[in-house]
Protein backbone atom coordinates (compact mmCIF):
# COMPACT_ATOMS: atom_id res chain seq x y z
CA UNK A 1 0.00 0.00 0.00
CA UNK A 2 1.04 3.62 -0.40
CA UNK A 3 0.74 6.40 2.16
CA UNK A 4 -0.85 9.06 -0.05
CA UNK A 5 0.33 11.81 2.33
CA UNK A 6 4.02 11.07 1.76
CA UNK A 7 4.14 8.76 -1.28
CA UNK A 8 6.00 6.11 0.76
CA UNK A 9 5.04 2.51 0.08
CA UNK A 10 4.93 -0.23 2.65
CA UNK A 11 3.52 -3.58 3.69
CA UNK A 12 0.44 -3.58 5.92
CA UNK A 13 1.49 -5.04 9.26
CA UNK A 14 -1.71 -4.53 11.22
CA UNK A 15 -4.09 -2.06 12.78
CA UNK A 16 -3.54 -0.01 15.92
CA UNK A 17 -6.57 1.96 17.03
CA UNK A 18 -7.88 3.97 14.09
CA UNK A 19 -4.63 3.60 12.11
CA UNK A 20 -3.14 1.06 9.71
CA UNK A 21 0.52 0.26 10.34
CA UNK A 22 2.86 0.09 7.35
CA UNK A 23 6.46 -1.13 7.29
CA UNK A 24 8.93 -0.36 4.48
CA UNK A 25 9.34 -3.28 2.06
CA UNK A 26 13.04 -3.64 2.93
CA UNK A 27 12.33 -3.53 6.67
CA UNK A 28 12.52 -0.75 9.17
CA UNK A 29 10.28 1.17 11.50
CA UNK A 30 6.53 0.96 11.07
CA UNK A 31 4.47 4.10 10.79
CA UNK A 32 0.78 4.83 11.30
CA UNK A 33 -1.47 5.86 8.43
CA UNK A 34 -5.13 6.85 8.60
CA UNK A 35 -7.14 4.39 6.45
CA UNK A 36 -8.41 7.20 4.22
CA UNK A 37 -4.79 8.11 3.33
CA UNK A 38 -3.99 4.65 1.90
CA UNK A 39 -4.06 3.81 -1.77
CA UNK A 40 -3.06 0.93 -4.01
CA UNK A 41 0.39 1.30 -5.61
CA UNK A 42 0.65 1.95 -9.32
CA UNK A 43 2.27 -0.77 -11.41
CA UNK A 44 5.43 1.32 -11.56
CA UNK A 45 5.54 1.80 -7.77
CA UNK A 46 4.94 -1.89 -7.16
CA UNK A 47 7.71 -2.92 -9.57
CA UNK A 48 10.10 -0.38 -8.07
CA UNK A 49 9.45 -1.77 -4.59
CA UNK A 50 10.04 -5.35 -5.75
CA UNK A 51 13.30 -4.37 -7.45
CA UNK A 52 14.49 -2.60 -4.28
CA UNK A 53 13.80 -5.74 -2.22
CA UNK A 54 15.58 -7.95 -4.76
CA UNK A 55 18.59 -5.62 -4.86
CA UNK A 56 18.75 -5.71 -1.06
CA UNK A 57 19.02 -9.48 -1.17
CA UNK A 58 21.97 -9.23 -3.53
CA UNK A 59 23.71 -6.47 -1.56
CA UNK A 60 23.26 -3.73 -4.13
Amino acid sequence: MVDARTGKSGIVMGHEGPYVQLRPSRGGTEWDVPPDALRQPTQSEELSSKVAVANGRWGR
